[in-house]
């Protein structure tokens, strides 16, 4: 077995309320004049004046960006990076889900190394030089505040592009899973299979490892037993906070060992029909699971008694988690693309394209069964709906 490259954040503050310590996190970090990255959402709701109050209070000097836009893209990072050079900044703090954090680690690495981030996409593994990144999670899903990932949408081609590398993870994180009481349902189920789907694709994955793998096992149990409840319930405080937790285990786990077949048809999804990160994966996991569970019976065997399931032999047990997840998606109302208003004519157009973008991502070659394009053509086919 290759020797597994592991790269975790330094420091990490977990449990409710734990906001408020960010400006001691901060300061302790060594750091004085941090660029808070954010969104107008999390300005307007007041977020982000508690956490700059919590810094300010610290004694740092503070710079607000909320121009951050869901699924971020080339063109959208070039304020950001402006707030960032003329504030002076030594360090970048991302606040929100996935697409503030994945802003806050861009305009990281592109504030001291320079470039564009086509530069940075994969195959590229960048290693430095960038500011140190604090990201601070406001949804259980994306577990970027444990990986070592950007995902940037390349403006001029729609190319939702994978940045690989120990430069884009975090130093730190705050892990406060009362920031996600107010999200809605809808954002909260497809957050939930987005870190489900984190867990089971770093297991079955090719680059799976020992380390990693303990992660994803435990991810699984938990969003197995808590997503439905905080689903209906979002004020469950504790269902809330297995969530939290649930999502940055998953990302410890992928950062570690890697994404599959689904991230790498769920990106152009997102490029091409603008549907969210957690949602497009949803739409995906389902149809994926069933192409890939007979090459890794015995993985995905081990996901399923972690999720809960019982079976006489590993073949029945990894199909059987294949319905359980098939289920999960149901009772969720998670949308075909179809049913979220998709043109098929368009979908049909661009599938070739698609499933280009996909392979040429390299995350399908992590799969258990890696497919080709004629493969993957079918499988869009397939999840239209």
């Amino acid at each position: 077995m290759t020797a597994a490259r592991i790269g975790l954040p330094r420091r990490l503050v977990i449990g409710g309320g734990a906001l408020a310590d960010s400006g001691r996190l901060v300061t302790d970090l060594g750091f004085a004049r941090p660029v808070v990255v954010t969104d107008a959402f999390l300005s307007a709701q007041g977020t982000v004046a508690r956490l700059v109050a919590a810094l300010t209070d610290a004694g740092c000097e503070v710079a607000v960006f909320d121009g951050t836009v869901p699924d971020p893209t080339t063109d959208s990072l070039a304020p950001g990076l402006s707030v960032v050079r003329e504030h002076g900044a030594d360090c970048v703090i991302g606040l929100g889900g996935g697409s503030p954090m994945d802003t806050a680690k861009a305009l990281a690495v592109l504030a001291v190394g320079g470039g564009t981030m086509r530069e940075y996409k994969a195959p590229t593994v960048t290693v430095g030089p960038a500011l140190p990144v604090v990201a601070i999670p406001t949804t259980a899903g994306s577990g970027s505040e444990a990986t070592q990932f950007s995902i940037i949408t390349d403006s001029a081609s729609d190319e939702k592009m994978l940045c690989p590398g120990p430069a884009f993870l975090p130093v730190a994180a705050v892990v406060d899973y009362e920031l996600t009481l107010s999200m809605p349902a809808r954002l909260t189920a497809d957050t939930g299979v987005d870190a489900l789907t984190h867990a089971i694709e770093a297991y079955v994955s090719r680059k799976a490892n020992p380390f990693a793998d303990g992660f994803a096992l435990t991810a699984i149990a938990t969003i197995a037993a808590n997503l439905r409840t905080v689903v209906a319930d979002g004020a469950d405080h504790p269902a809330r906070e297995a969530m939290m937790l649930a999502a940055t285990q998953a990302g410890v786990a992928f950062s570690n060992s890697s994404v599959a077949l689904v991230h790498g048809m769920s990106r152009p999804i997102g490029a091409h029909f603008q549907v969210a990160h957690g949602l497009s994966n949803a739409m995906l996991l389902p149809a994926v699971m069933r192409f890939s569970v007979g090459s890794a019976p015995s993985r995905y065997a081990d996901c399923a008694r972690a999720y809960g399931l019982a079976g006489d032999s590993d073949d029945t047990l990894a199909r059987a988690l294949v319905g359980a997840v098939e289920q999960l998606c149901a009772d969720l109302a998670v949308p075909t693309p179809r049913d979220y208003g998709i043109d098929r004519a368009r979908w049909d157009e661009l599938t070739p394209l698609m499933a280009e973008q996909a392979l040429a991502s390299g995350s399908p070659g992590n799969n258990p069964r890696v497919p080709d394009a004629a493969e993957i053509a079918a499988l869009y086919d397939e999840v239209f709906g």
